[in-house]
């Protein structure tokens, strides 16, 4: 059983890494931290984090390895090569790697793992970058079950909730399936509001009663609450909505999963991630509002 004396690695302080790993600094884990931009990790070591100067020093004094990292690349050239967590880090370690990746991705790092005598459990999270903070997220497992009941209590300090949903690939398919429903909500919704702002329906009522229908997700209902402000500062960038469309997208053309509405989507939040990329999915609302030429002044069905 992983204890907080493990000693544990974390790799990747983006906006959700360095929330997690602030969580387990909180619970009193003893952490060592990398980072490509030296400046997060300087950050993380003023509460407590043990900077490593490389993926190779932190792998070799590690227990266990965590992981959040931004796509499948990012994800690839931490974990392989000469420098890589699996050439360095010692056998019988654990890797939990977290990022929302490709499936097979998932499975290629633990088939290589497992030829080195390290278990790779893929554990992507779900959930905002307020609720990592909150450690209120739900987080899907992928690998060996004895290994993943083993790092119950790194998963208690970062989730609400946690599940072991099968062999390895398993977590990052089912974090696929979630963020398909995500998407494709978010952009449903867009639509809705748009049209009901044509139609001459004040807006910021029409926000307020949508969020609180039963219609709405608890996922999308502070979105509404945020968007009535027009605030679509990131909690989940759009850029990453947007990579993990085409990873669903990818793998159901492999299935042979006809997604069509996952499709359409995907092609408004590509329009959106031009204009910017770096704001919150939610933003889709705003783009709706401008291929609409939705009038902000409008007030009442008498006007529409």
């Amino acid at each position: 059983m992983i204890t907080q004396q493990s000693s544990i690695g974390f790799i990747g302080l983006g906006a959700m890494g360095q929330r997690l790993a602030r969580r387990l600094l909180d619970h009193g884990f003893r952490l060592i931290a990398f980072d490509h931009t030296s400046h997060k990790t300087t950050a993380l070591a003023a509460y407590g984090a043990m900077p490593a100067p490389s993926v190779r020093q932190l792998a070799m004094r590690s227990e266990v390895i965590v992981s959040c990292l931004p796509n499948d690349e990012a994800v690839v050239s931490v974990y392989q090569g000469a420098e890589g967590v699996l050439a360095c880090a010692s056998q019988g370690s654990v890797a939990i790697e977290m990022s929302t990746v490709s499936p097979d991705t998932s499975r290629a790092l633990h088939r290589l793992g497992r030829a080195r005598g390290i278990e790779v459990l893929d554990v992507p999270v779900s959930g905002s970058t307020p609720a990592a903070e909150q450690g209120a997220l739900t987080l899907f497992g992928g690998g060996d079950p004895k290994v993943f009941a083993a790092c119950h209590p790194i998963f208690s300090a970062l989730a609400k909730q946690y599940f072991h949903l099968g062999p390895s690939g398993s977590g990052t398919t089912m974090k696929l399936v979630v963020n398909a429903l995500l998407g494709v909500n978010m952009q449903a919704i867009a639509e809705a509001v748009t049209f009901g702002e044509k139609a001459g329906l004040d807006r910021d009522l029409l926000l307020e009663v949508l969020a609180k229908t039963a219609v709405v997700s608890p996922a999308h209902q502070n979105k509404l609450v945020r968007a009535q402000r027009d605030d679509y500062s990131p909690q989940f960038p759009l850029k990453l909505m947007n990579k993990d469309f085409g990873l669903i997208l990818r793998k159901a053309a492999e299935l042979g999963v006809p997604m069509p509405t996952t499709a359409i989507a995907h092609q408004m939040n590509a329009a959106r991630t031009v204009v910017n990329g770096d704001e919150d999915f939610s933003s889709v609302i705003g783009e709706m509002e401008l291929l609409s030429r939705v009038d902000r002044r409008s007030v009442s069905p008498s006007d529409a």
